[in-house]
């Protein structure tokens, strides 16, 4: 039995099938509570992906929800009842979240494998936030994105401020903060919210394989190394990405890939490459 047959609680996990068996879909699946976190599936989900971008043989993983939701973000009843992540008084929170659910975005932020969100769904609070975390994303008229902390009158735990001002940019990102209001479909995209959007909502899935496909199509060592490059660019100065942009490209030069593009450019082919 390989890792990806395991029981993940609260995950669904399946390779992509033909041309697209170097991708991995991981579906959220906690169907009671319209996908919202446990503490089940933030050990499930920060296990898979720590060990999917340590797999040579995925390139691409894929991110969304089993059913008619995203993600619906943290557990009402789990608040009201103070139980799982919410159990414990201030201090035994605060490390709940350290240890808990804020492992997510620190194992997104070390990713080396591009990672997609297909929000099939409403993402809302937390949920919205775990679909920024991604590198790209890709809805339709029912994806529905809320940062709605602030109707709780709670702040975002999770990461959210961090990465939603880089999706959006800073004056949005507050709106979105300060009115907890819903945002649906086109408008999600005109807002930069969702990167492609797909009209009819029943081809979203036939979509977002062609968006698999299209990544799957260019070099998986530059892929790999140009997002790494971008997430350093946000953060560092213009000195320290020239140095590493420098190191990039010494190695990637060299790789088998690059010298089979080359002949596939010459030889008006598609590239075959293999990740070497």
């Amino acid at each position: 039995m390989s890792f990806y047959d395991q029981n993940f609680p609260h995950l669904k996990i399946r390779k992509g099938e033909s041309n697209l068996d170097s991708s991995l879909w991981i579906g959220l699946d906690n169907p009671q509570t319209r996908n919202a976190y446990s503490n089940e599936m933030v050990k499930s989900l920060v296990d898979v992906l720590r060990y999917s971008d340590h797999d040579s043989k995925i390139k691409v993983i894929v991110l969304y929800g089993e059913g008619t939701s995203f993600s619906s973000g943290g557990d009402i009843k789990a608040m009201e009842m103070k139980e799982g992540m919410f159990k414990g008084e201030p201090n035994e929170l605060r490390l709940n979240y350290v240890h808990g659910i804020q492992t997510i975005p620190k194992t997104i932020e070390e990713l080396h494998t591009p990672l997609i969100a297909m929000v099939n769904g409403p993402a809302i609070g937390a949920g919205c936030d775990l679909a920024t975390m991604c590198d790209l994303r890709i809805g339709s008229e029912k994806s529905k994105f809320g940062v709605t902390f602030s109707k709780l009158s709670l702040v975002p735990g999770d990461g959210g401020v961090f990465f939603l001002s880089r999706v959006v940019g800073y004056s949005k990102a507050m709106e979105m903060f300060l009115t907890g209001d819903l945002y649906q479909g086109k408008t999600a995209y005109e807002m930069g919210l969702l990167n492609y959007f797909v009209e009819n909502s029943d081809n979203l899935i036939e979509e977002t394989e062609s968006l698999v496909s299209k990544i799957l199509s260019n070099g998986p060592v530059a892929l790999s190394m140009t997002k790494r490059a971008l997430k350093h660019g946000l953060k560092g100065d213009l000195s320290s990405c020239l140095d590493l942009m420098a190191a990039y490209q010494g190695i990637s030069q060299r790789t088998q890939d690059h010298f089979e593009a080359l002949k596939a450019f010459k030889e008006k082919r598609p590239a075959n490459f293999i990740g070497e």
